[in-house]
């Protein structure tokens, strides 16, 4: 393993395999949902889209007349808002018809600009660009803490992921800006407002921190994505997509002395920016139980949260490990008394979600058949509070070490799940390394630990409950 820091405070890490001609890149991006701000949020997914738009270079028949016609958009759009406020404002009938008129006007306006500005995109180029060259798993994702950017190519193509990268951070246009958006309304309309787990999930987060970023959803809110214009956009890219704030690993057959040239060739040249300070208001601890219901028609479900501490800290390894006592597959307790046993459960998991702020110990479950969500609620419980008094069997640590063991060296088999394991970790901590000690970590954590973090963490006032309800069940109740 090689790391190397350019001058402008872009890290690489390179690790050759030699087994097979191919390689896989990923790239990591220290910014996510958490750091947007209330009436913007969306931006970092937003943007995610946007990188796929091509650049300067790519993705136009004739860039400096497409942005001619996209300045020409703002410019239309920055009439429709002067038109909407003063529509708002004036109380005269005969002049709130006119602006109206007006408006209808811009509105028609930007639909042909928008039309004319898409004859001169090249659709998709940067992604036919990387599949005629052999790419494989080309995509990216945003989450609270990071976006990344990943792909696995033939070895001989390792100059051209350096070019198509480096140009699309260095020179990022914004084309089908507003198309674009309208793409992640209805994304959002789809994964989240029509879908039960999604509007319980939102609901969750958004009553388990009541101060912190994590409470709004990466996708955004409707109204703040409806309300996003190219020039916020750019502005939150230039603060966060910065050499400085990245994270590249490259690991396959690769030779480490061509990608150190190559970084310097195609990386070095971009300026590092002055990041924005990290100013999070820190989420209070919790004082009691918090509850919320999601009335929508489909089967009931029930998320419970506790607060735990962010990565890095040692509590998390105790936590992993007590995860697993619970939810390991079909030797958990979850599935082996709540779904076999006493089967008020078709569905019972835990998993924790943890970042570079303190995060969630996460429990999700489906009642089965007749049995109430808060007879559900009741055996898992009952799962726990065994655990704050009987410790886990030596049989049942031995298989959870031995298991988490071998999902720890699954993780590294491919390229590209042992990239994004060493971006997360170098990203998170400071230390690629890191990830070596994970193992042995989990491996010291004793039955004492174990029943140790859940008193500590799994209590009532520390808890968070969303429950979905069966609204069709409701509303024949109520008759």
């Amino acid at each position: 393993m090689k790391k190397i820091v350019l001058p402008n405070g872009m890290k690489f890490l390179i690790l050759e395999r030699h087994q097979t001609p191919v390689f896989s890149a990923h790239i990591r991006f220290n910014v996510g949902s958490v750091d947007e701000q209330a009436g913007r949020t969306g931006i970092s997914h937003f943007l995610e889209h946007l990188m796929f738009k091509g650049t300067k270079q790519i993705g136009s028949w004739d860039c400096d007349q497409e942005r001619d016609i996209l300045d020409n958009i703002e410019k239309v759009l920055d009439a429709v808002e002067a038109e909407r406020a003063s529509i708002n404002h004036d109380s005269h009938h005969e002049d709130k018809i006119r602006e109206k008129e007006k408006l209808e006007e811009l509105k028609s306006e930007f639909e042909k600009l928008q039309k004319k500005a898409g004859e001169f995109v090249v659709e998709n180029e940067i992604w036919k660009i990387y599949q005629k060259n052999g790419a494989v798993g080309l995509n990216a994702s945003t989450g609270q803490d990071s976006t990344q950017y990943y792909v696995s190519l033939p070895a001989n193509k390792l100059e051209l992921w350096f070019f198509l990268e480096s140009d699309r951070i260095a020179n990022p246009f914004f084309r089908e800006f507003y198309s674009e958006r309208d793409v992640i309304l209805e994304e959002r309309r789809l994964r989240y407002e029509n879908q039960p787990q999604g509007k319980l999930r939102e609901a969750f987060f958004a009553t388990a921190y009541v101060a912190h970023p994590y409470k709004w959803p990466v996708i955004g809110w409707s109204s703040d994505i409806a309300q996003l214009r190219e020039n916020v956009v750019m502005d939150y890219y230039k603060k966060y997509y910065s050499p400085n704030n990245a994270t590249a690993v490259i690991v396959g057959d690769v030779k480490t002395e061509e990608v150190i040239q190559l970084a310097e060739k195609f990386f070095g040249p971009l300026p590092a920016q002055k990041l924005p300070k990290s100013n999070k208001t820190l989420e209070p601890a919790q004082a009691g139980e918090r509850r919320v219901n999601v009335e929508f028609k489909a089967n009931p479900a029930v998320l419970i949260g506790y607060h735990v501490p962010e990565f890095g800290q040692d509590d998390l390894y105790a936590l992993d490990v007590l995860n697993s006592v619970l939810s390991d597959g079909r030797t958990g307790r979850f599935y082996k008394h709540l779904v076999q046993e006493k089967r008020v459960a078709f569905v019972a998991s835990s998993s924790i979600f943890f970042g570079r702020y303190p995060g969630l110990f996460i429990i999700n479950a489906v009642p089965k058949g007749p049995t109430k969500t808060e007879e559900l609620e009741e055996a898992i419980y009952q799962e726990i509070e065994k655990l704050m008094v009987e410790p886990p069997s030596d049989w049942e640590l031995g298989k959870i070490r031995n298991n988490l063991q071998m999902e720890f060296f699954k993780g590294l088999e491919s390229n590209a799940a042992l990239a994004r394991q060493l971006a997360v970790y170098e990203s998170l901590t400071g230390r690629w390394n890191y990830l070596a000690q994970v193992i042995e970590k989990e491996r010291q954590v004793t039955k004492e630990d174990v029943m140790r973090v859940a008193r500590k963490y799994l209590t009532k006032s520390n808890r968070t409950v969303a429950t979905l309800v069966n609204s069709t069940l409701l509303a024949d109740a109520a008759k």
